[in-house]
């Protein structure tokens, strides 16, 4: 197995461990294909509406799903449950304040919380919200606001064949001229993800980021970061930027964060745990309006959606997080899969991203239009074949236009197989890949799937499916 340091450029053939041992498991119970077509049938065809004991491997999302470690289970037993001035509190946001560099923090259930305060607090009717590719709900809490999103990532991120380095930068020539056509002070902020996840976990680089600060400044835009991922974003900039080779993930991280205003965090990605989250803000006006939100939203400004327990699994959840070896570890797990299906010839996003295989269903199934929900089949699919949950990443996640009730029809119709950090060993990946292998090898057979069932919002959670002939 290659080096995590040389992973993808084949120079160095030393093996290499998990910088962690296992101290305790949870056992896993495999099914039969006639349970699994019982379980997919009554879930609708939707992997969302599994229910977790018929599932072999979950790898349905990083988020929420990861192991914690024998300090953070310790810091469990640290929690301050006061409703006020929580002694948790005021330690996340030391925490934050020097590993992420944001001065003001307001605690919330998890990040889609932190989006609704922060779209709630700057976002009026007929605003324009530029960022590097949508996030379902983040786009949903701009729209909801009265925004409208606007995709301003370079083209490369739609191309799932492109092995251009940072996918997730911003096009600066589109969002200026977006700024020229709305007027600046109609863009209340610019959302920047890192990494951006519905390009399949693809980085930005610390020269567009900055690039990007140096435009908005001109025009006095804030930018508030998607920070869920953006610890795996610096480990991709010390590998694939020679002027950050040998920086640690810590110090690339905070200057990376210098170049925002803020950001919103789901503390169930990088910081490893379980539920919680943050909006964060340089502004002391912002930081004002949020903490009054937070508590109409979700609770007191001192706990949020949080306990004092999660508070402090996080603040020690977050320290671990920029340790490199973890990184490079958590990282690594991810490419020993795609490096398995890239030797098999499996259509999936290059290069490969940071939480997760994002496999192309067009290319699966070049024979289904994407009204017949090609990703949606290939998650059903490979749940049958094995008993792995998978998620859709294309037009069920991209839902309907509000204005004409149409399909939302985007370039990428992806399943994401997303990797959770800490909780599978190397035999697993292997496992999974021979299952996608398999789906793979019997894709012609295939005929896709009708919507039978659609819900008003975030209609992937929840819409249900049928197969088509």
């Amino acid at each position: 197995m290659p080096s995590l340091h040389t992973m993808g450029q084949q120079q160095d053939r030393r093996s290499w461990a998990e910088p962690y041992k296992i101290k305790a498991v949870e056992p896993l119970h495999m099914t039969t294909r006639e349970q699994r077509e019982r379980a997919i049938a009554d879930a609708g065809y939707n992997t969302f509406l599994l229910h977790s004991r018929d599932v072999y491997i979950d790898l349905l999302t990083d988020s929420g799903t990861n192991a914690m470690s024998d300090r953070q289970w310790a810091a469990i037993m640290l929690g301050d449950e006061a409703y006020a001035g929580s002694e948790n509190f005021y330690h996340l946001e030391k925490t934050v304040r020097e590993v992420y560099g944001f001065k003001y923090l307001v605690p919330t259930h998890q990040g889609r919380g932190a989006e609704n305060i922060l779209s709630s607090t700057l976002i009026r009717p007929g605003h324009h919200v530029p960022g590097n590719m949508y996030f379902t709900t983040t786009r949903y809490h701009q729209e909801a606001n009265g925004a409208t999103f606007h995709d301003v990532v370079v083209d490369e991120a739609h191309d799932t064949s492109s092995d251009f380095e940072f996918k997730g930068n911003v096009d600066l020539a589109k969002l200026e001229r977006l700024i020229d056509e709305v007027r600046a002070d109609q863009i209340p902020y610019v959302c920047v993800a890192a990494t951006v996840n519905m390009a399949g976990g693809q980085p930005i680089s610390m020269d567009n980021m900055r690039a990007v600060r140096e435009l908005t400044a001109r025009h006095g835009i804030p930018i508030y970061l998607d920070a869920t991922r953006a610890v795996e974003n610096a480990l991709f900039i010390q590998e694939r930027d020679e002027h950050y080779a040998g920086t640690p993930i810590a110090e690339i991280l905070k200057e990376f964060c210098s170049y925002a205003d803020g950001a919103t965090m789901s503390g169930k990605k990088d910081p490893l745990v379980n539920i919680g989250g943050w909006l964060s803000t340089n502004d002391p006006d912002v930081y004002e309006e949020a903490r009054n939100l937070v508590v109409v939203y979700e609770g007191l400004h001192t706990y949020g959606g949080m306990a004092g327990r999660d508070m402090e699994a996080m603040a020690v959840g977050i320290r671990e997080s920029v340790r490199d070896d973890h990184m490079k570890s958590r990282i690594g797990q991810v490419r020993y899969l795609g490096m398995l299906l890239e030797e098999w010839g499996i259509p999936f996003v290059k290069p490969i991203g940071g939480h997760g295989i994002f496999l192309d269903a067009r290319a699966f199934y070049p024979h289904l239009d994407q009204e017949q929900f090609p990703a949606q089949t290939l998650a059903a699919e490979l749940y049958l074949d094995s008993g792995i949950r998978a998620m859709e990443r294309g037009i069920v996640s991209a839902g309907r236009d509000p204005v004409t009730g149409e399909h939302r029809r985007p370039k990428l119709e992806l399943t994401r197989l997303t990797i959770p950090r800490r909780v599978y060993t190397q035999a697993h990946m292997d496992v999974v890949a021979e299952a996608v292998k398999e789906c793979f090898d019997q894709r012609e057979s295939v005929k896709g799937l009708r919507m039978v069932y659609e819900p008003k919002y975030l209609r992937f959670f929840q819409a249900r499916f049928e197969p088509l002939g």
